[in-house]
């Protein structure tokens, strides 16, 4: 479950950003998870749940921003939406696609006493 690394590395950079400006208490974290990020939501919000315990964001409210596929077809010429990387276009049937939206994870803000 690689989700418990990637909740490890969150809360480090939650408690180094504590220390740089100087706030005790995070409430919340809203997150922004891909459909393309091979990052299971609900095992984040357990993981993160865990490994907060005892920390500044013991009690913080967990929020999941889920974010769409999307992906540049190089046939059509256009952004398609995307479900899975090993999908093809949606439009045409073609392969040839940049992912463009889709496989971040990301802190994406804190609410912080």
């Amino acid at each position: 479950m690689h989700e418990m690394a990637l909740c490890e590395s969150m809360i480090e950079i939650i408690e180094r950003e504590a220390r740089d400006q100087h706030f005790a208490r995070v409430r919340a974290v809203w997150v922004e998870i891909g459909a393309l990020s091979h990052v299971e939501p609900e095992a984040m919000r357990f993981c993160f749940s865990a490994v907060a315990h005892g920390g500044i964001a013991a009690d913080a409210r967990f929020e999941i921003v889920s974010v769409s596929g999307a992906a540049w077809c190089m046939s059509c010429s256009k952004t398609v939406p995307l479900a899975q990387r090993s999908a093809p276009c949606p439009d045409c049937g073609g392969y040839q696609l940049q992912v463009t939206a889709g496989d971040e994870l990301r802190v994406k803000e804190l609410e912080v006493d």
